[in-house]
């Protein structure tokens, strides 16, 4: 696999247990296969300057977890999102919403060495807080987090997995030219955001009531179309 990082500066060897912990799926090294995401990605907002770095990684031997495959489903991405990420819970209902997510719907991410699911800049993390806020229902945040193209993020999590990482090369990025293209995907994002969200989508699915259906039987909860349940134990 190719796999690309955004960054305003070279790193040819990417350091295991470095990093921030409330990131997406928590400490890893975040990466794309997407060479003009990744791009965009460096373009950061006061940056000197940016630049693309391009590894290898030989995927034989470890075990890779997509959010996009074997049922997985955007309750399990959003109950790992705000276990991992920091934000304020301004009122009851997000709590409440935050906790039966993770009972429910977080995943072990221990046994991976690899992660593979979508990126929650700012704008996609608002999405998140709308759902939590129930102000969007779960078909509605499913279809916003496919806004603006922003594609998927490899993450490597694992001791072994960064013993594996090849540095190719380093490519120094337009910050100027990519920092527009950024900044216009994420309005168009918006954009479509708020023009999708005054429409009824006709579902159901706040979060209030998948937390209400899930003490019905296993058939009539709808929650679990969107999402693989957690194993107890887990």
């Amino acid at each position: 696999m190719i796999l690309y990082h955004g960054s305003d500066h070279i790193i040819e060897r990417p350091v295991y247990g470095k990093g921030n912990v409330h990131n997406d799926y928590g400490l890893g090294f975040y990466t794309t296969q997407d060479l003009e995401l990744a791009k965009e990605w460096s373009a950061k907002e006061n940056a000197l300057a940016g630049f693309v770095n391009k590894y290898s990684i030989d995927l034989k031997g470890l075990k890779v977890l997509d959010l996009d495959e074997d049922g997985y489903g955007i309750l399990n991405w959003i109950a790992t999102l705000v276990q991992n990420r920091v934000f304020a819970l301004k009122r009851n209902i997000m709590q409440s919403g935050k906790d039966f997510l993770i009972a429910n719907y977080s995943l072990n991410l221990n046994g991976f060495d690899i992660i593979i699911g979508w990126r929650a800049d700012d704008a996609y993390f608002r999405y998140a807080q709308d759902f939590l806020n129930n102000a969007i229902t779960v078909a509605e945040l499913n279809k916003a987090m496919r806004l603006g193209n922003l594609g998927k993020q490899v993450v490597i999590k694992s001791k072994k997995a960064f013993s594996l990482i090849r540095f190719i090369e380093a490519e120094e990025v337009d910050i100027s030219r990519y920092g527009e293209m950024r900044a216009k995907r994420e309005k168009m994002a918006k954009e479509e955001y708020f023009s999708f969200e005054k429409h009824d989508i006709q579902d159901t699915g706040y979060l209030s009531n998948i937390m209400a259906e899930s003490s019905d039987s296993a058939d009539s909860f709808k929650g679990k179309r969107y999402g693989k349940k957690r194993d107890k134990g887990v």
